[in-house]
């Protein structure tokens, strides 16, 4: 079976029934051999129907006469399919989305229902169309960004920022949490945690840049190569990259990669996959050669590797998870970089008392709700609550209370979350501080230019998505003074 629609159907039926989105999609696609188009086809239409799930199921609420939940799951989920390709995807023909998606109810059960599933696509459709200035008058997109006006063929991709027009077939209400949520698909809960911080036009620019496809960042290794010898190694064989303000190692593509391990470069160890945003947290580490580091929730190793790189492999740096499975892809990581200087402690670090006054530094990369990064895990927004996000901010100050212990009298704690949430940021580092007389917040060293764009007045990091185009992260360097105990 080499249809890209039935594949993305049973991948979406396996992220209903509870699956993670891309254990899904691999399971799926690794039973076939597909052209890349038709791959990225398949990718394109799971993740985005599960990213865009709340806007799809309103979309069935108000076209249909039983509600999205009342629906047969596996006909919501055929549904969710049709509008997506109506809605977001731009180099679809209307009638080839409404054709497939009456197909797909054919072949899984619900022939009987295609008259359904025909009128109400087209019912959609023709809302737009009354409303609108041509034949097909849907608001669509290219990949997953939501365009905002009506696409005619001649005219170029309009902006994402394009005003909401007043012919979108998607009724939406007055208040301005539900009206964000249901248009851009998240949970009113987080809407409200950023509309808290940011207000309102920022919090839209922010749901919009968690919508688009992800960006792919690399990180080159110093020790074997430079930036100009991997730039030229990528654009021998036609890929772009862009070189990243304020940080030497990073470079990003622009465009489709393919395969990652088939790149010039990966086999020899001169680079690895890291987001741009995370490599700013071990130049905030600032780790030096020859000290002892310790990276207290260290898999599956980008920082790890990271910070060995910047300490010239000089030193011992212990990497610490309670995973050993994790483990073994830092191991394998460490291997391909041919970096010496880590060594592997399995065991959760609430509970390791080895370490005590040891390190020069730590770094506590904590887990988190990983609200900063849902444009890459697709249906994160879906399996975060606020009753989550409450008890991963007592393991997180756990975490810190113990781990602070690790360092030496004048060392360094670097504290960092792939969150955007203030209970697992700023409330976790502001209760530690009140509970620990002898540490402090130091401002950065190292990187000045990016501390600037980055660091706020109370001298945390915070990276929001929509500013500075990176993962969002939160993260602090904190001081033990020389009179701690």
């Amino acid at each position: 079976m080499t249809n890209p629609r039935q594949l993305a159907f049973i991948a979406l039926r396996d992220v209903h029934k509870g699956a993670y989105a891309d254990v899904a999609l691999d399971r799926v696609l690794q039973k076939v051999n597909l052209p890349d188009s038709d791959r990225r086809l398949v990718t394109e239409l799971v993740y985005g129907s599960v990213r865009r799930q709340r806007t799809l199921d309103t979309l069935i609420d108000q076209f249909a006469k039983k509600k999205s939940h009342q629906q047969p799951q596996d006909l919501r989920t055929i549904l969710h399919l049709g509008f997506y390709q109506l809605r977001y995807q731009e180099r679809i023909p209307a009638s080839a989305a409404v054709n497939t998606t009456v197909q797909l109810a054919k072949e899984n059960g619900f022939s009987g229902l295609t008259g359904f599933v025909n009128g109400l696509l087209r019912q959609y459709l023709r809302k737009a169309e009354g409303q609108g200035s041509r034949g097909v008058g849907e608001i669509r997109g290219q990949g997953d960004k939501e365009t905002r006006q009506i696409i005619n063929p001649q005219s170029p991709v309009p902006s994402p920022q394009s005003p909401v027009p007043h012919f979108d077939p998607l009724q939406l209400p007055e208040n301005p949490v539900e009206r964000l949520g249901i248009l851009h698909s998240f949970p009113d809960w987080i809407i409200q945690v950023w509309l808290e911080q940011l207000g309102l036009t920022e919090t839209e620019q922010l749901c919009e840049w968690m919508n688009q496809s992800p960006t792919i960042d690399l990180r080159i290794n110093p020790l074997c190569t430079s930036i100009e010898e991997v730039e030229a190694a990528l654009q021998s064989v036609g890929l772009l990259v862009r070189r990243i303000p304020d940080l030497p190692q990073a470079l990003r593509f622009i465009g489709n990669t393919g395969s990652i391990q088939k790149l010039p470069g990966f086999r020899e160890g001169w680079w690895t996959v890291q987001d741009a945003s995370a490599q700013l947290v071990s130049h905030l580490l600032d780790p030096q050669p020859g000290e002892v580091v310790i990276d207290a929730c260290a898999a599956p190793g980008g920082k790890t590797t990271h910070i060995a790189e910047l300490m010239a492999d000089s030193g011992k740096i212990w990497a610490c998870d309670r995973t050993a499975s994790r483990l073994r892809k830092l191991q394998e990581n460490s291997q391909r970089l041919d970096l010496q200087s880590i060594q592997i402690y399995t065991g959760d670090s609430r509970h390791s008392n080895q370490f005590q006054n040891t390190a020069d530094r730590v770094l506590l990369d904590a887990p988190c709700s990983g609200l900063g990064t849902m444009h890459r895990h697709a249906d994160a927004r879906w399996r975060q609550t606020p009753e989550s996000v409450l008890e991963l901010s007592v393991l997180q100050k756990e975490l810190l209370t113990h781990t602070s212990t690790f360092v030496k009298a004048g060392g360094v704690l670097v504290y960092a979350t792939c969150t955007l949430h203030p209970a697992e940021n700023e409330e976790v580092i502001s209760a530690f501080l009140a509970a620990s007389p002898h540490w402090q917040i130091e401002p950065p060293r190292g990187i000045e230019l990016a501390a600037s764009a980055y660091s706020t007045p109370q001298g945390w990091f915070k990276v929001w998505p929509h500013r500075q185009d990176m993962d969002g992260f939160f993260m602090v360097r904190l001081r033990k003074t020389n009179n701690s105990e």
